[in-house]
């Protein structure tokens, strides 16, 4: 299935990736993290790779969504509490690291994200 018919990939147009977060309304902290690529390719790849965890690794007191915009990967972590809030960067962060590495011994650039 191409990237275009596939609802839990990025489309070459951008937007969310993977399913939606679930709707907390206690989710009071929220941090963003922003990774640019050489090119939407790369962007696209990485969103795609992390988009599918999007609703399997959330709870209770915290939840995300990936976009993509162009060249850009956008991880959005929602959480109840700041310890819960550092816990999802941490593992958004991690997450799109080993995408990264993917895509680099795929054929494209060397992983930056440790």
């Amino acid at each position: 299935m191409d990237a275009g018919t596939d609802p839990d990939r990025a489309d070459d147009a951008g937007g969310p990736v993977g399913r939606d977060a679930p709707a907390h309304d206690d989710l009071v902290h929220d941090a963003v993290l922003r990774f640019r690529y050489p090119d939407e390719r790369h962007a696209r790849l990485v969103a795609g790779a992390v988009g599918v965890e999007v609703g399997e690794i959330d709870d209770d007191r915290s939840a995300a969504t990936v976009d993509r915009a162009g060249d850009e990967v956008v991880v959005r972590v929602r959480a109840a509490d700041l310890v819960a809030l550092r816990a999802g960067l941490n593992s958004w962060r991690r997450l799109v690291g080993v995408a990264e590495d993917v895509v680099g011994r795929a054929g494209g650039d060397p992983g930056r994200v440790r």
